[in-house]
């Protein structure tokens, strides 16, 4: 059978990817005019840049992580599709750098974001210096995107060595196989020490300085993995519809389905996990977090219509529309539910950010969905390049035979 191993980009996706990244500048362009400045004004600027940057970095980063985890489970049904994992994590580059200016200047342009950044004679805030500080900040944040940019890379590279150079014998194979298990390996440690520990400390969970979980790089980590599995499951479906990926099924989207409704489920998890012992003990330090997000009383639970919108989405949805085999492995479902969990995630990390800071609440409007829409268009943009450039099918790869002929 022939196959399609270069994506030609369409000119229709050009053109939305480049209108969708024209309507991000010109919203952070307006909206730096309308918030950029005074104490209030400045936060709401910098509050929607840091919701937007990071949320799309960690679901673009997550698609790294897949390729990773897989590797090291020997999973090879993923190969058929792996390059469109891998396209994807190229966005972390530009992703990664947009982030890296916004949480810097969060250090140096608005220090008001983070309460820790002047203490005061406040003893908590004092207590917690030896972490809370702008210089552990600054160089963590510097290591954290730049490893995940650089790990990400040689895992791509590896990937590509074989595109031209076929394996000379099974030992060869055996040695490969194992080559990248170390450096995916490498990643996994890399990226459960930044992104499913300190990170999202530091980057979100810091906004509320005098409260703290112990289950919220998790939390943020199920959170943004099952969107990045969505933003996979969106991508494959796109490329079949187009006429490639010939040798991914529906047994494949299947899989992808299945993934989404776990992880899910995994989130919903933690998100109770964490609100049930915190509800349960009823310490006060801990339950303020909740009284901007659950509590009844209008002055106190401002984001509550907010939060329980997003429990339903990214819980009640999901449960009820892919519990079924049959919903996973039709096309036009599971990619209404991708984008449909992709957005639900997108409305958790605004309440994370802005119930913090603003608990009297503000309203969702253009700037914050014009933002969200450019870093959309910037991934298309990136993952559309990257496919067009390397053979969208690993077909040396000693695990290629097992993708094909996979059934679930």
């Amino acid at each position: 059978m022939a196959i399609k191993e270069f994506f030609d980009i369409p000119a229709r996706y050009k053109k939305w990817s480049m209108a969708l990244m024209g309507v991000g500048v010109l919203s952070v362009i307006v909206g730096f005019i309308l918030y950029g400045t005074g104490e209030e004004h400045g936060k709401r600027f910098w509050a929607t840049m840091l919701q937007n940057s990071t949320y799309f970095l960690l679901i673009a980063n997550a698609a790294m992580f897949f390729v990773c985890a897989t590797t090291l489970a020997m999973g090879g049904f993923q190969m058929a599709f792996r390059r469109v994992s891998e396209a994807i994590s190229v966005a972390v580059i530009p992703l990664g750098i947009i982030a890296l200016v916004v949480l810097i200047a969060l250090c140096v342009v608005d220090p008001e974001m983070y309460e820790w950044l002047h203490p005061g004679n406040d003893k908590l805030l004092l207590g917690k210096k030896g972490f809370l500080n702008s210089g552990f900040y600054i160089i963590w944040t510097i290591l954290t995107i730049g490893l995940w940019i650089v790990l990400g890379a040689k895992m791509r590279k590896l990937s590509h060595e074989l595109d031209n150079n076929p394996l000379p014998d099974v030992e060869a194979g055996r040695k490969y196989i194992f080559k990248n298990s170390v450096w995916a390996s490498i990643f996994i440690v890399w990226f459960g020490l930044t992104a499913m520990s300190v990170t999202p400390w530091l980057w979100l969970m810091s906004l509320d300085a005098h409260w703290f979980s112990t289950m919220y790089s998790w939390y943020t980590f199920a959170s943004t993995f099952v969107a990045g599995l969505a933003l996979i499951t969106i991508f494959v479906v796109y490329m079949k519809n187009q006429g490639y990926l010939e040798y991914t099924s529906e047994e494949h989207i299947h899989d992808l389905g299945k993934f989404m409704f776990a992880f899910s489920i995994f989130w919903t998890y933690l998100w109770f996990a964490q609100y049930m012992l915190i509800w349960y003990a009823n310490i006060p330090e801990e339950t303020i977090y909740f009284k901007s997000r659950v509590t009844t009383n209008h002055s106190k639970g401002a984001y509550t219509g907010l939060y329980w919108f997003m429990f339903c989405i990214n819980f009640i949805a999901p449960i009820l529309i892919l519990m079924r085999r049959g919903s996973k492995r039709n096309y036009t479902t599971v990619t209404f539910m991708a984008i449909v969990i992709i957005f639900g995630h997108w409305l958790d990390f605004n309440q994370m950010v802005f119930a913090s800071k603003f608990p009297e609440h503000v309203e969702l409007n253009l700037f914050d969905f014009g933002v969200a829409a450019g870093f959309v268009g910037l991934i298309m943009y990136s993952t559309g390049r990257a496919m067009a450039k390397y053979p969208l099918l690993a077909k040396n790869h000693p695990l290629i035979k097992e993708s094909i002929i996979h059934h679930t």
